[in-house]
């Protein structure tokens, strides 16, 4: 492929919720310097139950079971975007892939989901493993999004993420910040499969309960919380600090799930500071927990905007395309003043091009 001013890109985002694959196919036009886009297609495919399993046990596995297991993972990814394009024509795939480890103190970051599987299976040029370039750089390789809110969503003075884990950015003298809050659906459904359910529905469970401030307390105490940025989570740090405290607790599910609500609420609250001229555009899953959102409005002065269910639900997907879009044209699509590098970076592996 030339350079040129145009490009159909899917693309892929599997995130630490587990509650699917995100694919969206995105068109890209290039109009007076600034790339605009448009949504052709989307849909989150669930995962098989034995994947799933897989995912949630991988940080667990050895070495071998891992490396079959991005096979297995790229080999499905690759099949489901083959069924999803049909016939559409499509330049190339950006894959985010899985995340099994982020140690980026230890300079390590592992996504899988075999980049050669995916192109194999789907016939497409592949780009995956955006973060690895960035660790090495010595930054935390995530968020990676931040480049696309400011380039696509510029019109915000907040982006908010709900995923497994709650992430924002935004500006600060003249330069993109942005970094990880706090679990979020990672602790939250986790609460809710007690109950047999997949997620708490619009947050019903939650509101039921009652806020206790011990554990509200406890939680408001880790200490990655009032450290200084650039920072950012892995399902590792959830397990090593936020889990033991509600695992720990006698309080009620529904009692628990209220807490850690408010315990998030006011987290996030805290990063929103603004008048209601600033808006704040919330994405991700977690969009749809309507008590958490109640919450929020509560904790936050800045006008709280949430966008069309496509939007919600895919936004991630497509920076993930965007991404692949300004690695494929060698263009930074990594910001060392999110990540704290030492300089920006094209990051991402590139597969028969």
């Amino acid at each position: 492929m030339v350079s040129q001013m145009h490009y159909k890109i899917v693309g892929v985002m599997s995130g630490t919720s587990l509650d699917g694959l995100d694919l969206v196919l995105v068109d890209f036009q290039k109009l007076n310097h600034k790339w605009k886009f448009s949504i052709q297609k989307a849909e989150t495919v669930a995962y098989p139950e034995t994947i799933v399993q897989n995912l949630k046990h991988a940080v667990d596995f050895s070495q071998p079971q891992i490396q079959e297991l991005d096979i297995s993972l790229g080999q499905f990814i690759g099949t489901t975007i083959k069924i999803f394009i049909g016939n559409s024509s499509v330049d190339f795939i950006a894959s985010h892939g899985h995340t099994i480890f982020h140690q980026p103190e230890n300079r390590y970051t592992l996504q899988i989901g075999s980049g050669e599987k995916i192109s194999e299976e789907s016939g497409l040029p592949v780009i995956n493993n955006f973060r690895a370039k960035d660790v090495s750089l010595g930054g935390q390789g995530a968020p990676l999004v931040p480049i696309g809110d400011r380039d696509l969503f510029s019109e915000y003075t907040y982006c908010l993420n709900l995923g497994g884990i709650a992430n924002i950015s935004f500006e600060r003298d003249n330069a993109r910040i942005a970094f990880d809050i706090c679990p979020f659906n990672m602790a939250l459904n986790e609460l809710a499969n007690q109950s047999e359910l997949a997620y708490d529905d619009k947050g019903v469970m939650a509101s039921g309960g009652i806020v206790d401030h011990q554990l509200l307390e406890a939680l408001s105490k880790i200490p990655y919380l009032s450290s200084t940025g650039p920072k950012s989570l892995g399902l590792e740090d959830y397990q090593k600090y936020w889990q033991p405290l509600i695992t720990s607790s006698t309080l009620s599910l529904k009692d628990k799930m209220c807490t850690f609500t408010e315990h998030a609420a006011l987290e996030i609250g805290k990063q929103l500071a603004g008048t209601q001229a600033d808006k704040t555009l919330v994405t991700g899953g977690g969009t749809f927990h309507d008590y958490f959102i109640s919450r929020l409005k509560l904790h936050s002065d800045t006008t709280i905007f949430i966008p069309d269910r496509q939007t919600i639900e895919f936004k991630e997907a497509l920076i993930f395309a965007y991404l692949g879009l300004l690695r494929y044209l060698d263009e930074p699509n990594c910001l060392s003043s999110v990540t704290g590098a030492s300089e920006d970076s094209s990051g991402g592996d590139l597969y028969n091009f």
